[in-house]
């Protein structure tokens, strides 16, 4: 992956260590115009949420091109390790029932029909990921010259998969 030196670009990444060092070795950008937005998940809930914020403020303020939404395989697997330390709390169990009534019955305030869909961003990692870059893609506050891409590193690997 290659990319024009004038040409700023926002990656919106997770929180996974070496990734970040990893992008920047093997795209071959110029590191004055790359720009990384790390967040322990890359997925937008909804378009007015504090990622897709970040995401238009960047944009502006940096005149960004292109976003490159960066998932990896291991994306699913820490979020299932957080669900899991959250429903074995008993503490928190009537407040999930009771937050799980409200998700269901309280719409359009709770944008997810569960406190588990709602934690984990999708079903799966393809489908939280292609939601996020055509919420990005479709905001309307982002500029229609700016392109939106997916990039997909199999960690196992180490292989980039660029997804239009």
């Amino acid at each position: 992956m290659s990319r024009e030196e004038k040409k700023k670009v926002l990656f919106v990444i997770g929180m996974e260590q070496k990734l970040e060092q990893y992008i920047k070795e093997e795209t071959n950008f110029n590191l004055e115009n790359m720009i990384i937005l790390q967040t322990y998940q890359p997925v937008v809930s909804h378009a007015f949420d504090d990622l897709m914020r970040d995401i238009i403020i960047a944009v502006y303020k940096e005149n960004v091109e292109e976003i490159v939404v960066v998932s990896t395989n291991d994306y699913q697997k820490n979020t299932g390790d957080v669900l899991n330390k959250i429903y074995k709390s008993k503490e928190l169990q009537d407040k999930i029932q009771t937050l799980d009534y409200l998700f269901k019955n309280c719409m359009p305030e709770f944008p997810e029909g569960t406190v588990s869909v709602w934690l984990q961003g999708g079903k799966t990692l393809t489908d939280s990921i292609q939601k996020t870059v055509n919420i990005i893609r479709n905001h309307p506050l982002l500029p229609s010259h700016v392109k939106v891409k997916d990039l997909h590193i199999n960690q196992g690997n180490e292989k980039l998969s660029e997804v239009f």
